[in-house]
């Protein structure tokens, strides 16, 4: 059967580190530069020709300069006769701009999707998209996994006395109901609303915590505002621990403060995006074999969804 090549971009080099070693195959060689006005230069260390290639590169912060940099590897390799080329990017950027929010605004997921496909990219490989119908963006294969599995191991090891999920608003009901279900628990949800104009929102909570563990489930943790504020209305219903769980660990701004600050007893996120700071409360679980056997699974044309069942 034809080889296959791992290449890293520079976005998230431990992540590639750790898929080569879990795979037992050497990372392949790309050396990655800018010129002095910031432009990226991209050149493949070693022979492709024929070979399945896949590139790990999560397109997070500075995500302009990591997506540039995902196009212009791409671009490369296609110019040095890969077979097909696989782009492993375990946090999409761009995701929550799925629709026409407001008048005269771009869609701008469809819009990386176009350039992405144009680029060259045979196939993508993300996970926890923001909403599942960017699929729909691609007319080349798209494998969006669900971080929910080793969230749910985790969840399983802590033994909780009488645990209850819950989503931080009503647009991740379905997000969070389906992780309930795997482990076969009832669902909250956090209601959020403004009762008149200019004035601070109303959290209302739909369902009773009053003494249970609350799991708090999301696609991502940007802010952390809307966690932190749906922790402290939990805590205020009675819910006797509130444990937040987000795939990818944006956490811009004043996210780190705020969850040093909050009440909430434990962050779980994952490793598709590397932490800018550490803190005691965020706990970083690891998504590098599931992502490492997928890519074994799609070479050898074995199912992936069989992963998730």
């Amino acid at each position: 059967m034809r080889s296959y090549k791992i290449f890293c971009g520079s976005a998230h080099p431990e992540f590639g580190s750790e898929i080569s070693k879990y795979l037992d195959i050497l990372l392949s060689s790309a050396s990655i530069t800018r010129f002095s006005d910031g432009e990226i230069n991209v050149q493949i260390g070693e022979s492709v020709r024929g070979k399945d290639v896949f590139i790990i590169q999560p397109t997070c912060a500075p995500t302009n300069d990591n997506l540039m940099e995902l196009l212009i590897m791409t671009d490369a390799l296609k110019r040095s006769a890969a077979n097909t080329i696989n782009a492993v990017v375990p946090y999409f950027g761009y995701a929550r701009q799925d629709r026409k929010a407001a008048p005269r605004v771009p869609i701008s997921a469809k819009l990386v999707a176009n350039i992405i496909q144009n680029a060259g990219i045979d196939r993508l490989i993300t996970m926890d998209l923001h909403a599942g119908q960017i699929q729909g963006f691609f007319d080349i294969p798209v494998d969006n996994l669900y971080g929910s599995v080793v969230f749910r191991d985790y969840i399983k090891s802590k033994h909780f006395s009488d645990p209850i999920v819950a989503s931080p608003d009503i647009g991740g009901v379905a997000r969070a109901r389906y992780f309930a279900n795997k482990l076969g628990l009832d669902l909250v949800i956090v209601d959020k609303k403004r009762e008149k104009a200019n004035q601070s929102e109303v959290m209302n909570i739909i369902g009773d915590v009053n003494g249970k563990d609350v799991i708090l489930i999301d696609d991502m943790i940007d802010t952390a505002g809307t966690m932190c504020k749906a922790a402290d209305v939990l805590k205020q219903r009675g819910a006797k621990s509130v444990i937040a769980l987000g795939t990818h660990p944006v956490l811009s701004g004043p996210a780190f403060e705020r969850i040093e600050k909050s009440v909430l007893d434990e962050v779980v996120v994952t490793n598709s995006i590397p932490l800018a700071h550490k803190s005691a409360k965020i706990k970083v679980l690891s998504v590098v074999p599931l992502f490492a056997e997928v890519i074994r699974r799609i070479h050898y044309n074995e199912s992936v969804d069989s992963l998730f069942i």
